[in-house]
């Protein structure tokens, strides 16, 4: 859960920064948001690939032992 919130703020954070700055440059209204989406989304495929990859993986995690007690679950119907 901590890499989630993470990774989240992170994206969150350079969202932020990339909007400040193309307002400084001159852009407003749709083109301001549009940009700032555009921009911050490349700019976070490359610096936040760890913490990706982090994420990534403990969602992995998480979900396969959901799938494990789920299948423990219905072995222990299908014994019963």
């Amino acid at each position: 859960m901590r890499s989630t919130i993470a990774y989240t703020t992170a994206r969150i954070l350079l969202f932020a920064g990339v909007t400040v700055l193309l307002y400084l440059v001159g852009a407003r209204g749709l083109l301001l948001l549009g940009a700032a989406l555009l921009v911050s989304g490349i700019v976070s495929y490359v610096l936040l690939s760890r913490q990706r990859d982090a994420m990534s993986a403990a969602i992995t995690s998480r979900i396969q032992g959901f799938r494990g007690r789920l299948d423990a679950g219905t072995r222990a119907e299908d014994d019963d």
